[in-house]
């Protein structure tokens, strides 16, 4: 009798516990999702809000992989494991090269120092403007600027420092500007403008050469927005053999955004990525949350040479501000 009890125990020692059992199917879980996840990333099959959002903070999903393969092996499911370690390669095999310098074109062309700033309708006027000096900007992105902004930013200096420019400005999140110290010429119909006001300029520069320059802002890709989100990024000009093309502003995109990619394959180049700061956060700034993800772009004709990036705070606004150097062919 007490041979058939301890036979009983083993046995029922054998089977897994509900608990244990509990926990392999929560890794199970999650390693399937975080896969779904990476197989979305990698073949640009975003749609609609919810997965639009997902592929903004890939990065932070090759971590969380990183993380739940490492606590499955620790539990001993290694199948689970597996999955997601392998979502984990593909999340980094798509993230990491931002943080690598690429190969420059050998341009040998004049500077153009360019700075795009969201000022989120009451950025702090006087840091933008001491921006410029200190970084002596050639042309400047300013989005969501307000006829009241703009009488700010000018009484702060701007109007001295950039004469020139193109403005719709709005009473409220809608406007934008391009301020120039070269003169401009305005270029309406250059391209479908889908979303806030987002004027184009040709930015003549000493000596005779002209840049084509965008000051960019789509709505961001929320409900209803997205198809209008993906539209405005369609909608850019391509890059052109007759003239060099600078797109500068709050993209509402990442560097995971197949939108955005597509873009870039244009004939386009990310300035940040260019210099190995893919990755440098932008949005949010100024809260009690550090920033978490790059929507704000320089985006340069790939025949650009890119010597440097900066990414910049300004005091009261939700947008960390882009500074580029750029060296044109």
């Amino acid at each position: 009798m007490s041979t058939a009890v301890g036979i009983e125990q083993a046995e029922s020692g054998d089977r897994p516990r509900p608990k244990r059992r509990r926990r392999r199917w929560f890794s199970w879980t999650v390693a399937v999702l975080l896969a779904v996840w990476a197989v979305i990333r990698a073949g640009g099959w975003e749609q609609g809000t919810l997965l639009v959002q997902l592929v903004t903070v890939t990065p932070y999903g090759a971590a969380l992989a990183a993380l739940t393969a490492l606590v499955a092996l620790l539990r001993r499911n290694r199948w689970a494991a597996l999955v997601a370690a392998l979502a984990c390669v593909a999340m980094v095999a798509a993230v990491v090269p931002r943080t690598f310098a690429g190969e420059q074109p050998a341009a040998g062309g004049p500077v153009l120092r360019v700075l795009t700033i969201n000022l989120f309708t009451k950025g702090d006027a006087q840091a933008v403007v001491d921006l410029v000096r200190r970084h002596d900007v050639d042309v400047l992105s300013a989005l969501e600027l307000t006829h009241a902004g703009a009488e700010v930013l000018d009484a702060a200096g701007l109007k001295q420092l950039m004469p020139h420019r193109v403005l719709q400005p709005e009473s409220d999140a809608l406007g934008s500007g391009i301020y120039s110290r070269h003169p401009v010429t305005e270029l309406p119909g250059l391209f479908q403008v889908i979303g806030h006001n987002m004027p184009a300029a040709a930015v003549t520069l000493p000596g005779g050469g002209k840049v084509e320059f965008v000051a960019v802002h789509p709505r961001p890709p929320l409900g209803p927005k997205e198809a209008e989100w993906n539209a405005s990024l369609r909608a850019f000009p391509p890059a052109s053999p007759s003239v060099v093309r600078v797109l500068a502003g709050d993209f509402n995109a990442t560097l995971d955004h197949r939108a955005f990619r597509d873009l870039l394959g244009r004939g386009y180049v990310d300035a940040a990525e260019q210099v190995g700061k893919g990755l440098t956060p932008t949005w949010p700034s100024s809260r009690a949350m550090p920033p978490i993800i790059a929507i704000d772009h320089v985006v340069a004709d790939r025949r650009v040479a890119v010597n440097r990036v900066d990414i910049l705070n300004v005091p009261s606004t939700d947008h960390r501000a882009v500074f580029a150097e750029l060296r044109l062919p």
